[in-house]
This record gives structure tokens, C-alpha cells and sequence, in this order.
């Protein structure tokens, strides 16, 4: 597998995962194909460092300690250095009508754990409007 460094080695994309399992699989496979990863395990923090790093993507759990991700991305979109960021919903729950909920409270997209391995760059690439990069 080819990596993609020379597209996305400027890319910063922040993860908002209280599971560590889940966030070193993440991280693994983003830093693998050249993008920059910030993590964060509660709200607050993804939407405390979303401010200081100036991430190009967040990928933010649904479920969190403290504020849950629909509360982090509302807070998000209310401040004006983080209120452009791409901001896409990462969740346990598969029912159609999650998905529709999560993209009608605000998020850009939205990616169902379990996380594929295979799928999950490309994904990334996609909201970040990079198309097919590796």
C-alpha cells in the first residue's frame, strides 16, 4: 500500500475518542497514509484544542465523557475560528435513522464503527475534498 504523504502531510485531522482502543486504530492507520493526528478524549478537549490546532477535519464520537459530540459540535460551529471545520460524526450506532439525525444536527458526514482499516483514508480524504489520493 502506497502511503499519500505528499497530499495530506499538511493535513491535520483532530480525533474525539474516549476509547483508546478506538483512537490508536485511528491514529495507526491516519499517520500510516500521512495525516497529522491531535487527539482528544472528551469533548471539551476536542473542542478546546479544535481552537489552538486549526484542524482540517474533525472526527468526533458521538458518545463522550462530559459533553456528548452533538453538544462539541454545536459549540464548535458557534465559535468563529472553528465554525468552517468539516466536522464528521464517528458512532457505534447503525440504524438509518442515526445517520440521518447526525447530519441533521450539523455534522459533514458521518463514519460507523467498527472502524474499517481499509476504508477509513479514503474516507477521510473524501471530506476533505482530496478524492482518490492513495
Amino acid at each position: 500500500m502506497e502511503r499519500s504523504e505528499d497530499v495530506t502531510s499538511r493535513r491535520r485531522v483532530l480525533v474525539v475518542e474516549d476509547n483508546p482502543k478506538n483512537l490508536k486504530l485511528v491514529r495507526d492507520v491516519l499517520t500510516y497514509h500521512g495525516f497529522e493526528v491531535v487527539e482528544a478524549t472528551t469533548g471539551e478537549e476536542g473542542v478546546r484544542l479544535a481552537a489552538q490546532v486549526a484542524p482540517d477535519l474533525v472526527l468526533m464520537d458521538l458518545q463522550l465523557p462530559g459533553i456528548d459530540g452533538t453538544e462539541a459540535l454545536r459549540r464548535l460551529r458557534a465559535a468563529e475560528s472553528t465554525r468552517s471545520v468539516p466536522v464528521v460524526a464517528v458512532t457505534a450506532f447503525a440504524m438509518d435513522d442515526d445517520r440521518e439525525r447526525a447530519l441533521a444536527s450539523g455534522f459533514d458526514g458521518y463514519v460507523e464503527k467498527p472502524i474499517s482499516v481499509r476504508a477509513l483514508p479514503h474516507q477521510v480524504e473524501d471530506f476533505l475534498g482530496l478524492g482518490d489520493v492513495g
